[in-house]
């Protein structure tokens, strides 16, 4: 029941149920102050004056706008305002007055994903997660730094997604919503028209008595409406044309679609912007300040006025540094000192206060050197404005060369998501299916059950099912299939997909986020946002990196300062116009800048992104970092067989009354048995039995109803049949219930049995009636997928209900050596393990229901796409185009990417292990040759370049099985 307004909350709303959950509704009239409700289970409420007691006791706190308390079960419901009251002051307060808390509320956990701005490095992403997991009612955090994303789990009645943007802010990121997991069956609609209050409510009560809508939020300040609505009774048009309808006389509404104002591609073109003009901004100063120190000085009589003294010692050269270079350090460097308060606050370290402590100390000391200078008239020394300057334009055009190769790792997903078309032709038919009228709308307003018109050389804008026309519609952008496939009607479409050459009219039957490619592309964005187990060797590394670097570098100062001032090492070291205390900075600050942990953090997530964008644009989804690091440790690949193997349709090749009884009659009775079964065997029995009928003559449809009708897994079905009990099944079903099986019945199936046929014998009361001889064909693709898989040193299993010799035929053909038989579905489950007993990583490929504990039992779970949704969400992996050539695919992926991250990994850290101690001036005593700091700088950014770079060839991954086929 839905209920409006304060008065209504007395209004008996206990539920007499087990459920210790209390839906109490939430007033309407909540513009200036948030209301959320709690629920949980109070103990010892004995009676009705118990549950008053309580009531009245929270009736008192500041905060609370209502409760009620059930004497019979003690189950609450408080309304309470979050900026007045936490949760955990009303539980002890309950608890205060003698009643304890049984269960503390544990609520639906809602699910929301954020864009982060101002992420530098690993340490960055692990801040973020360590100030979102301290907020109370937050479940689990997950921040992606290459995807700049967060994904969080959190109890809406504890927290909300404001509270959540609030706390990254406060740990100095910015933060914006991109989606809730409740936003699924939402819709967000912009209203004209709305000028008081009474306007709302009059919306209000328009939208809420329409059949589907669950809830209405409504913000007068913004003109927007948020409805929830069932997805299959109603749809954003409808809702639209309801608002439209609910004015009258004077007042009129009108809705539309409200858009939001940004989106990803137009925030990294922002951010490119940002990063390219700070860096020319910089190279404005910078360069004037390295060509007045480091290449005038060298020729002379072209740099001799920058020695011109203006007062004691103070130069026109340091002068004219200091100017070029404070607005650099203090402006455009501004986003480091930023970075390193924000991180320093939260006590951890990051790329922003290396950079800020090595050009600091730089900048700085160049100032000592300026006002020595100016005060004295005998001082003589170096300044490093050139190396503060240097140094951040460097890092700035690093990081804009990052940000411009991050921008590509997600071209992938990028083109699936703008596969779907802006608009579709929208027909209404009468009664008769006559088209009556036709407009162009906006995708993103169909709703189910609509009739689309899709046009030659237009896309399919939502999954559907054609009704009329024929066509071939390439469906290469989501299965990875180049050969256009022909479409009737019946037949099913893809959104997203291209109608080649015929007018196709379509009924609507996903729409929004249930379409395919919604869900392809939620699952690319969950797959990047989740972290491979390899990464945790880059997340270990970076919590000390940061704090160990600065160790080192001021070691490094320290011991060239303290051997210079003991006269370790000769003078003639020590490079002109340069003292020791300058020389042992410089290698400091170089130590500092060079060992940035940016292209270690950046490592793995790139190479994933890359990787799981690329599958999906080739027909195979993997799920995640996990999924794709196990899948390159396979050693043993277990196939079911039939949907999976074989084409997955069998054929019934031959038929055999027994016992006398007559073709039609076993025909008959066997059709009638197996036409509530869904499986592939019996369907082909009830197609044989019609094409039967329809050849003798006969054209009865409906068959007698089957009672007692009982599925036996890995077997058969039974039930009765008018008086007859019909028994349809495999040789161990007709042992199980004592059916004998003659000479001649075991004759016919031995000899099909050879010819990988499955015998499906029929037996009516207690005799064996006859017997249909079924066939799948094998897909043609097989025997190569199975040879190349044994190229590449990994086994072939087959696990299969079937009988054994039509599996060891079939294995024989495709070239299985190993194949369990007559397997139920936990016994395929037991088979995975007793292999990962042996110590293999173990894959499963699987299709049907029956294969869904053995994929997930698996290493590695691969669903063929055409299989059932239980299969799909039990799998690690999906196989979109239902081809076995991507189970090589998926293996090979996988391996060429762990091989990628690896190498990233050499990129990342080979520049820290050799730069730290060439920085460090290891070099220095032998060779001459040191690091300045602005050449450190530019090896920090080379190193973050070249691992996203590293990453990016991973887009020229071509499959390895398709380019060796004829």
């Amino acid at each position: 029941m839905e209920v409006n307004g304060k008065d209504d909350l007395n209004v008996p709303l206990l539920k007499s149920s087990d459920d210790f959950v209390v839906d109490i509704p939430q007033p309407t009239n909540n513009k200036e102050r948030k209301i959320r409700t709690v629920k949980f289970k109070i103990g010892e409420i004995k009676c009705a004056s118990c549950s008053t007691t309580v009531e009245s006791l929270l009736q008192k706190l500041d905060g609370i706008e209502n409760a009620v308390v059930s004497p019979l079960q003690g189950l609450a419901a408080i309304n309470y305002i979050p900026e007045l009251i936490k949760v955990k002051k009303i539980k002890e307060a309950i608890e205060e007055a003698g009643f304890p808390v049984d269960e503390f509320p544990e609520q639906d956990i809602s699910v929301c994903r954020l864009r982060i701005k101002g992420m530098a490095c690993t340490s960055c992403s692990e801040s973020i997660e360590r100030a979102l997991q301290m907020i109370d009612g937050v479940k689990t955090a997950v921040v992606g730094l290459a995807l700049e994303e967060a994904k969080v789990h959190f109890d809406p009645n504890l927290t909300d997604t404001d509270c959540i943007i609030e706390a990254i802010e406060d740990a100095g990121f910015g933060a914006e919503l991109i989606s809730s997991e409740n936003d699924a069956n939402k819709v967000h609609l912009t209203v004209e028209g709305v000028n008081s209050p009474e306007d709302l409510t009059i919306i209000r009560s328009s939208l809420e008595s329409v059949v589907g809508v669950t809830h209405v939020e409504m913000n007068l300040e913004e003109n927007k409406i948020t409805v929830a609505y069932d997805p299959d009774l109603n749809g954003p048009r409808s809702l639209i044309n309801c608002i439209k309808e609910a004015g009258n006389g004077s007042k009129s509404y009108n809705a539309s679609l409200f858009v939001a104002p940004i989106r990803r591609e137009a925030e990294q073109q922002q951010e490119i912007r940002i990063y390219r003009d700070q860096f020319f901004l910089s190279c404005i100063f910078s360069v004037p300040v390295f060509v007045f120190s480091m290449l005038l000085p060298m020729l002379p009589p072209y740099g001799n006025w920058l020695d011109y003294k203006i007062h004691n010692m103070l130069t026109i050269g340091i002068l004219l540094r200091w100017i070029l270079c404070t607005p650099v350090q203090f402006i455009i460097g501004r986003r480091f000192y930023v970075g390193s308060y924000y991180a320093l606050r939260r006590k951890s370290a990051n790329m922003d206060v290396l950079v800020a402590l090595g050009t600091n100390a730089a900048y700085f000391y160049s100032m000592y050197i300026l006002i020595k200078a100016l005060t004295s008239d005998k001082f003589e020394g170096q300044d490093f404005f050139e190396t503060s300057a240097m140094l951040i334009s460097f890092i700035l055009l690093g990081k804009y060369l990052e940000v411009l190769a991050k921008g590509k790792t997600s071209d992938a997903l990028s083109k699936l998501t703008d596969l779907a078309p802006d608009t579709a032709h929208l027909l209404t038919l009468d009664n008769d299916g006559n088209v009556v009228s036709e407009e162009e709308i906006s995708t993103q307003l169909l709703q189910k059950n609509d009739i689309i018109k899709i046009v030659p050389g237009a896309k399919v804008p939502v999954d559907g099912i054609v009704i009329d026309g024929q066509s071939h519609v390439n469906e290469s952008m989501i299965t990875g299939e180049a050969i256009p496939i022909a479409k009737g009607p019946g037949d099913k479409v893809i959104g997203g997909t291209m109608n080649e050459n015929g007018c196709l009219l379509v009924k609507a039957t996903h729409v929004g986020s249930e379409t395919a490619l919604s869900q392809i592309v939620q699952l690319v964005e969950a797959a990047q946002l989740a972290r491979a187990p390899v990464q945790k060797l880059a997340d270990k590394i970076s919590r000390f990196f940061v704090p160990t670097v600065v160790a080192a570098a001021f070691l490094t100062w320290l011991g060239w300062f303290i051997t210079g001032q003991a006269g370790v090492y000769p003078e003639y070291w020590i490079p002109e116009a340069t003292n020791k205390f300058e020389l042992a900075l410089q290698f400091g600050i170089s130590v500092l800048v060079v060992a940035c942990p940016c292209a270690l953090g950046l490592a793995t997530p790139t190479a994933v992104m890359v990787a799981t964008g690329k599958g999906a644009s080739q027909g195979v989804l993997i799920k995640g970092g996990n999924a794709l690091e196990k899948a390159h440790k396979v050693k043993t690949v277990v196939f079911d067989k039939t949907g999976t193997l074989t084409v997955g349709k069998p054929e019934v090749v031959s038929a055999v009354p027994f016992s006398g009884y007559s073709m039609e009659e076993f025909c008959d009775l066997a059709t009638a048995a197996e036409v509530n079964s869904e499986h592939p065997l019996a369907k082909a029995v009830v197609e044989h039995a019609k094409r039967y009928r329809q050849k003798i003559g006969s054209h009865t449809k409906h068959f007698t109803e089957v009672k007692d009708f009982e599925v036996h897994t890995g077997a058969g079905i039974s039930g009765k049949v008018g008086d007859a009990t019909v028994l349809v099944g495999n040789k161990r079903l007709m042992r199980a219930c004592k059916v004998p099986i003659g000479p001649e019945v075991d004759d016919y199936i031995s000899k099909n049995e050879q010819l990988a046929r499955t015998c499906m014998l029929v037996a009516i009361d207690g005799k064996v009636a006859g017997a249909f001889a079924v066939t799948d064909p094998v897909k043609p693709e097989a025997k190569l997928v199975i040879s190349f898989l044994r190229s590449m040193s990994i086994s072939s299993v087959m696990v299969t209900g079937d009988n054994l010799a039509t599996a060891t035929a079939i294995a024989n053909e495709v070239g299985i050596d190993k194949v369990f038989a007559e397997t139920d579905p936990l016994g395929k489950a037991d088979k995975i393990k007793e292999l990962q007993m042996k110590g293999m990583a173990v894959a499963m490929v699987g299709d049907g229901i029956n294969d869904s504990p053995a994929l997930a039992a698996a290493d590695v779970g691969m669903a063929i796409g055409a299989g059932t949704d239980v299969a799909i969400e039990a799998a690690d992996i999906v196989l979109i185009k239902s081809n076995l050539e991507d189970v090589v695919t998926a293996i090979d992926l996988s391996r060429k990417t762990m091989s990628r991250i690896r190498l990233n990994y050499v990129w990342a850290l080979g520049y820290n292990i050799l730069g730290m101690p060439i920085a460090a001036g290891i070099l220095f005593p032998f060779t001459g040759i040191r690091l300045p700091p602005w050449l450190a700088g530019a090896c920090m950014a080379a190193s973050s370049i070249s691992v996203v770079c590293s990453s990016l060839l991973l887009q020229s991954y071509k499959k390895p099985l398709h380019a060796r086929m004829p």
